[in-house]
């Protein structure tokens, strides 16, 4: 309530006795009747010294105006009263008019905001209501953890900002955050729990002017909204295969494998491969971190996830499988070789302290992994038997013990490791020959003639280059940077004075090999230099199956794919090879140089837009093969 108190005799003005006649009061210079005073809550009285006016604060005749002292939020309400009185002197009958227009502002009144938090957790987005406001406010910023945002950027960003205007000419602010945006903070205080944090400041200012001050708000909500990552293994007859498929931690986790983290340089030895949403581990089950034991044999590997703020368990795998091994071997000449294996149940073995029954006999090589033995049936202690019509050889791999003084023997006790290996033969076998002679009537005289030479290209399954994938088999499934093993091949021949070179080798995006785009994989014989996972040629040697190494050329690329403007144009590729045969006996072959023997350091490729051209070579010695499609996979 506001009181104003004026004098009832204002001297000098008046002087001697006096009789105040009438009394008015009024608003901004306006006169008020008594049924306006009585609607607006207004009184006029007086005492034995004063008039008394009284006015409720917030009366609609005044007004509010924001201040902001101190950088805090306050208010005062202004309003101008004026007061009309007639006075008479008793002495000489006089009438005095006395009008006054009073101008009054309260002191400042603290106003504290009202800080409404709507947030539904479930909903994912912080909700904040401010008010209210006086109608001279404005939002101008908004400091959050990451820094201050303008209304405009702030809605740009995705957070929506909004102003309420209210019946009474108040004001209040809204803003809505997404609990996944950057300016955001979280904390895990469970394995399963996140907790979201808003800290917020609001930069207000008043007109017009322009005083700032500022409200801090802090927002907290808590979900149980983690999902954990999924494994997933299976085993072949040499590898272990493990997938990850990611939870809403993403890749934010560490990866033990055995007894040790995952780590970048283990990555190129274990087949890492991630894409985002997933990763995959292919291991030997004789991988350093897999756990060997003893039954037939069985190999298992460890896969733990952890948090790496706190080392939750994330998920975990076991995956344990059994491997054939070929532990002994008996050769015809009289040769056992042998192969121990470090187990589980004998962590602590050395497999270089392992030896025959003759302790002279030490393993040919051993690593922490294996030991190997090879040796003469009638050497290193074996010991034969005979029965029925086989001559069995056996003898005992073993660890050693040394004596006090130093002598190495063997513990009285079973020992820590024994593997018995033997082998058989065979005593007594009768074979049938026979053959026949005709004589000649003349010499064998090779004759010129013209024939048909066909050339292959094959997709190994891996670098052993021993099993292929089959037309069926098509289209192949590849991890983007897995390697792919290609084998080129001249057929049906035997002739070791001809040598087969892969001249030019590419990828399409098409099976037409004249397609674009393309990409330089082999150029005139040699790897593309330009390519940051250059093409790696591999040596052949004689086998069972390669009888003249010089018809066969096989190289690995790393799987890829073709893209524009960082967007892939088509989840496979085709790879097509220029084969050219020459004739290395002859000198004046010039096509017979041999596979990539170019000055080192010279670029070879072309643009990916300009299609290939045949050289002009002899069409009887050229060939053009084309694999099937190589499809990128999304795992």
């Amino acid at each position: 309530m506001i009181s104003w108190h004026v004098p009832r005799r204002v001297t000098p003005l008046l002087d001697g006795r006096i009789t105040v006649s009438e009394m008015h009061m009024g608003i901004n210079g306006q006169r008020l009747d008594r049924s306006q005073m009585a609607a607006r809550g207004y009184t006029l009285s007086t005492t034995d010294f004063h008039i008394v006016v009284e006015i409720p604060v917030g009366s609609p005749d005044g007004y509010y105006k924001s201040h902001a002292p101190d950088y805090q939020y306050h208010i005062t309400y202004f309003v101008e009263p004026m007061l009309e009185v007639l006075w008479r002197e008793d002495d000489t009958q006089d009438d005095t008019r006395y009008k006054v227009l009073f101008p009054i502002m309260t002191p400042l009144m603290p106003q504290s905001p009202q800080v409404q938090d709507d947030t539904v957790p479930e909903t994912r987005v912080f909700s904040v209501l401010l008010g209210t406001f006086l109608h001279d406010v404005e939002l101008r910023n908004i400091t959050f953890s990451t820094g201050v945002l303008t209304i405009e950027e702030s809605n740009a960003k995705g957070f929506t900002v909004q102003e309420h205007s209210l019946a009474n000419g108040s004001k209040s602010f809204s803003l809505q955050v997404p609990f996944d945006a950057d300016v955001v903070l979280k904390h895990n205080p469970e394995r399963l729990v996140t907790s979201y944090f808003l800290p917020l400041i609001f930069g207000l200012i008043v007109l017009p002017e322009e005083t700032p001050f500022a409200l801090e708000v802090d927002l907290q909500a808590s979900l149980q909204d983690i999902v954990l990552p999924i494994m997933a293994g299976t085993c072949d007859q040499n590898q272990f295969y493990i997938s990850v498929k990611f939870g809403s931690h993403g890749s934010n986790f560490k990866a033990i494998v055995g007894p040790r983290e995952l780590m970048a340089e283990m990555a190129e030895d274990y087949n890492f491969y991630e894409n985002g949403t997933h990763l995959s581990l292919i291991l030997p089950y004789t991988a350093k971190d897999a756990l060997l034991t003893a039954e037939s044999v069985k190999s298992r590997i460890d896969l733990l996830l952890l948090d790496r703020a706190n080392d939750w368990v994330l998920a975990d795998l076991y995956l344990a499988c059994y491997f054939p091994l070929k532990a002994t071997e008996c050769h015809p000449n009289g040769t056992m070789t042998a192969v121990a294996v470090k187990v589980e149940s004998t962590r602590n073995l050395k497999p270089s302290q392992l030896m025959l029954k003759d302790q002279s006999c030490t393993p040919q090589f051993s690593d922490d992994r294996f030991a190997y033995f090879s040796f003469s049936v009638n050497t290193c202690g074996t010991t034969r038997t005979l029965f029925d019509n086989y001559m069995m050889y056996e003898n005992e791999i073993r660890l050693s013990y040394n004596n006090n003084k130093g002598a190495a023997n063997t513990s009285p006790v079973d020992p820590d490791y024994r593997q018995t290996i033997s082998c058989f033969y065979v005593v007594n076998e009768t074979q049938t020959v026979a053959f026949s002679a005709k004589p000649r009537i003349y010499e064998p005289a090779a004759e010129i003639g013209t024939g048909q030479l066909m050339v292959q290209m094959r997709l190994s399954q891996d670098p052993s280059y021993e099993l292929f994938y089959k037309a069926e088999d098509y289209p192949v499934v590849k991890y983007l940077q897995q390697p792919l093993y290609f084998e080129v091949e001249l057929m049906h021949s035997t002739d070791p004075h001809l040598e087969l070179i892969a001249e030019n080798c590419w990828a399409t995006l098409y099976e037409d090999k004249t397609s674009l785009p393309s990409w330089d994989i082999i150029v005139d014989s040699c790897e593309n230099r330009n390519d940051s996972y250059a093409t790696i040629f591999h040596p052949v040697v004689s086998d069972s199956r390669v009888l003249v190494p010089s018809h066969i050329k096989r190289f690995s690329v790393k799987m890829f794919t073709f893209t524009k403007d960082d967007e892939v144009l088509k989840d496979q590729i085709y790879v097509h090879c220029d084969a050219v045969i020459c004739d290395t006996s002859s000198q004046a072959d010039g096509s017979c140089r041999g596979q990539c023997v170019h000055p080192p350091g010279q670029s070879y490729s072309r643009p990916a837009g300009v299609k290939k051209e045949r050289r002009s070579t002899d069409s009887t010695r050229q060939w053009q093969i084309s694999s099937g499609a190589i499809i990128l996979s999304n795992l």
